[in-house]
């Protein structure tokens, strides 16, 4: 059965994202990203001490683009 839509107003439609009126069968948005982090980083939980004195993150990425996302 058709979809039956009545007035729509669109704000914003931000990146790696789906924006459909109507019948749709599937949708997939796709996303890539690379993340640099140095020493104590990505850490989760209650009650966590990280003592780093000293940190640095050194990135040589020569590379323009890593890989390409092919939708299918």
């Amino acid at each position: 059965m058709p979809a039956q839509v009545g007035m729509v107003k669109v704000l914003n439609v931000s990146t790696s994202s789906i924006f459909n009126i109507g019948d749709v069968y599937s949708m997939a948005p796709a996303a890539s990203v690379k993340t640099f982090a140095g020493g104590g980083s990505f850490n989760t939980g209650t009650g966590i001490r990280v003592n780093i004195d000293r940190s640095a993150t050194y990135i040589n990425d020569r590379e323009v683009v890593d890989q390409s996302i092919v939708n299918s």
